[in-house]
């Protein structure tokens, strides 16, 4: 059976493909490697190289790469500094395929809704980049060697400009002739714990839209004519995945009170419980007619939107531009 659960993350469709095969399932075309770095962020590269493996996790052949931060670094400066190195250097790995020289043009998006929290990670990154491409072009002598020419944009969403965001970003880079376009834009994961503790930085291009069901056109080099980096950050939680991952650990729970093992409701969560996609689809299809489909994000939304944007924000100036540091940002900004 094909699944319905919403997610962004390669990572994650590794996981469920794991998750759908009784046997060992073949990883033909599909690598995966991990590592951690500092002793508290995980990185987790997939490489999917081959049409099998693209059949086999849903995604696109390329390079995926997830970075998963500790469940609150937020308000602590030596992780976030930690935090926007690892974003640095593995941005870097990818966009050091691309970039030759300190005159290329860099075009970064920030895709969503500035108007909807959840949804303004990729807005609330351009506000935190170095714009430098009017910099080099008027006052060249004033930029540092190894900055390179970066600009953005914010091209909003459908509903609010009556354009595609994929042709308002053709016809910038159309216009500008940028050498690698960076995407930003807020993701859906399948696990409560990953939102927002996830980067994914993808070789891939993105969709937009695409994990909450709202897919527009691709963004990606048969698209604009330019390689596209993706970046995303799990921001939301379909309704469906809490309920599912709250009966997992109402079973765990149960498993841990041997006195109600036997009992006929700790055997039905039991048996639920171990369904994978069945059970989403079971609980999807209980709260769908009555709710309709609901998207969720954590109360405290705006405070982690405006941490982990300028987490992505200077794993990019850092990442794109040669010799520069945290320190020297605010310079540019």
């Amino acid at each position: 059976m094909e699944t319905q659960i919403r997610c962004d993350l390669a990572l994650e469709a590794k996981e469920m493909y794991s998750e759908s095969v009784e046997h060992e399932p073949d990883m033909s075309g599909i690598s995966v490697d991990e590592y951690t770095e500092a002793d508290i962020i995980k990185v987790t590269r997939v490489v999917i190289s081959s049409p099998k493996g693209e059949q086999s996790l849903g995604k696109p052949m390329g390079d995926y790469i997830t970075i998963e931060m500790p469940q609150r670094f937020y308000g602590e400066q030596k992780i976030y500094e930690e935090m926007c190195r690892v974003c640095a250097k593995e941005l870097k790995s990818l966009t050091d395929k691309f970039l030759s020289s300190d005159d290329d043009v860099i075009l970064v998006v920030g895709l969503g809704n500035r108007n909807i929290t959840a949804d303004a990670l990729g807005p609330k990154v351009i506000s935190s980049l170095m714009i430098t491409r009017h910099l080099k072009e008027y006052v060249p002598d004033e930029i540092q060697k190894g900055v390179r020419s970066i600009c953005g944009i914010e091209p909003g969403v459908l509903g609010l400009t009556g354009i595609e965001t994929g042709e308002i970003i053709r016809g910038v880079t159309d216009k500008i002739k940028p050498k690698l376009v960076i995407a930003i834009d807020a993701l859906c994961s399948r696990k409560m714990e990953r939102v927002n503790t996830t980067i994914q930085i993808a070789d891939t291009g993105i969709t937009p839209g695409e994990g909450v069901g709202n897919k527009r056109k691709g963004l990606n080099r048969e698209t604009l004519g330019v390689p596209v980096i993706a970046i995303g950050v799990p921001t939301v939680v379909d309704a469906a995945t809490i309920a599912g991952d709250t009966l997992d650990m109402l079973v765990d729970a149960a498993d841990e009170r041997s006195r109600i093992k036997d009992k006929p409701t700790a055997k039905i969560l039991k048996i639920i419980g171990g369904m994978a996609d069945e059970k989403y689809e079971l609980i999807r299809e209980v709260i769908k007619p009555r709710f309709g489909s609901f998207i969720v994000a954590p109360k405290d939304v705006d405070t982690i939107i405006g941490d982990i944007s300028s987490v992505v924000a200077n794993g990019i100036n850092i990442a794109v531009n040669e010799g520069i540091t945290l320190s020297d940002v605010d310079r540019y900004r």
